[in-house]
């Protein structure tokens, strides 16, 4: 099997890759716009924003094509400085579940490739999609505007199936075939680690020279530790998000669904409080985020949870955080959670870290490499919560140890970086252009005729 390359090491090599000049960005059921943390918004929203933005300080314009949800957008909103968010109207504007939206797709593709038909022939380079549903329409795009087609998946159906919590529902047959439709046609696949790589390898039967791992990144600027002394800025964000000054605070962000497994942290209280209930009466865990996928189904589950557990006074529940919030909700915490069954990166763990804040992960997908396991946190198998209770018992009293991996964290943290992350992509839309430029160079040589069509 061909060795799997990074797209940051393949532009350390002598070949001058040419550079897009605009890109099309394909997110059809969630927007960058959207605030992360609740309905379909998460890490990939985070992801699209922050590449998008950086490709434009390179000189790279970004139009990222996104489905309407409200009758209130307007059809093109300006991100940022040569960012453009462009709204297709396909299917209802409300009301549609993630599940629903394959119905939409022709609307969707259609509505892309009249917006490029206005274009003078030739003004996309590239396109990037992102999700698989996204992957389909740039199937189509790529042999209608005849670019390549870059693919990120973000998640994959079979991982996910693979590793199900309990009582979650699995992806649905249509999704593990459409997903192997654009891993055959994509002429480039992202994966955000080793692992994810290795997944598209070894379960997609994907190509390994159209397979490259580019790690995401954390915006170094905003999630970074507090200036001065660390006790007093901790103890300042928890009055500012109004959580309890003294004990301890161990926080869960992210979307509230049972593939996040929020419930594993909550019924590890439970644990903790027959194990060492001096610990337990010391701990408030906050749940930073809104219901997701499968969990709004019931969306006061946790609540209920926590009560049926008898701790229902050591939780507190936020809505999603934004601005400044977020990254003090980190600072506040002496510990960040991920006990996810699977994630492909987990851009929380990174942001936490970031913060000068430990984390503790759940030995799975990319976690395994956004968090430095016994350096800048701790990963634990499986997801027991008597196994994160014993954990959580360890840490907590232990405050040399939790400052030790604090420092870590931040270390581990600055290995990472968007600006690194879009470095490692431009010569992934290189690599893909030229190999593109060199098969249509091919076919003409083979079939002169075939200029007359061009």
């Amino acid at each position: 099997m061909a060795e799997l390359h990074t797209g940051v090491g393949r532009q350390r090599g002598t070949l001058p890759w040419p550079r897009p000049r605009r890109i099309a960005t394909l997110s059809v059921h969630t927007s960058p716009l959207d605030q992360p943390g609740t309905g379909d918004a998460g890490g990939m929203n985070v992801y699209i924003l922050e590449v998008a933005r950086r490709l434009a300080e390179a000189d790279v314009e970004v139009e990222i094509f996104t489905r309407a949800t409200s009758g209130d957008l307007p059809p093109v909103v300006e991100m940022a400085p040569g960012v453009h968010v462009r709204h297709i109207t396909s299917g209802p504007l409300e009301g549609l579940t993630k599940e629903e939206l394959p119905g939409q797709l022709c609307a969707f593709t259609a509505g892309v490739l009249r917006a490029e038909a206005s274009r003078p022939p030739g003004h996309y380079d590239l396109i990037h999609s992102h999700y698989w549903l996204s992957g389909q329409v740039g199937w189509l795009a790529k042999e209608r505007w005849g670019v390549p087609l870059v693919h990120t998946a973000h998640t994959l159906a079979k991982v996910k199936n693979a590793q199900l919590a309990a009582g979650d529902r699995p992806e649905p047959k249509a999704r593990v075939i459409g997903e192997e439709q654009v891993v055959a046609e994509a002429d480039r696949l992202i994966a955000n680690t080793r692992v994810e790589a290795r997944d598209l390898l070894d379960r997609y039967d994907a190509d390994p020279d159209r397979v490259a791992v580019v790690e995401p990144g954390v915006d170094l600027d905003r999630f970074r530790p507090a200036v001065g002394d660390r006790d007093a800025a901790r103890l300042a964000a928890r009055r500012r998000l109004g959580l309890p000054t003294h004990g301890y605070v161990v926080a869960f962000v992210g979307r509230i669904q049972p593939l996040k497994a929020p419930d594993v942290l909550i019924r590890a209280v439970a644990a903790l409080r027959d194990r060492d209930p001096a610990i337990a009466a010391e701990l408030t865990v906050v749940i930073c985020g809104g219901p997701s996928g499968s969990g709004l189904d019931r969306p006061t589950a946790l609540i209920e949870l926590a009560a049926s557990l008898d701790v229902a006074d050591r939780v507190r529940f936020l809505p999603p955080r934004t601005g400044e919030d977020l990254p003090a909700l980190y600072r506040a915490a002496d510990l960040v959670a991920v006990p996810s069954y699977n994630e492909s990166f987990g851009l929380v763990a990174l942001e936490a870290q970031a913060c000068g804040t430990p984390v503790l992960a759940a030995a799975v997908g990319g976690l395994v490499t956004a968090v430095g396991d016994g350096v800048s946190g701790v990963l634990i198998e499986g997801h027991d919560p008597v196994d994160w209770a014993r954990t959580l018992a360890r840490l907590l009293p232990d405050r040399l140890r939790r400052a030790a991996l604090g420092r870590g964290a931040e270390r581990h943290a600055r290995n990472f970086s968007w600006h690194r992350t879009v470095s490692g992509l431009l010569a992934v839309y290189g690599e893909a252009m030229t190999e593109h430029r060199s098969r249509l160079a091919a076919r003409l040589a083979a079939d002169p005729a075939l200029s007359c069509s061009w």
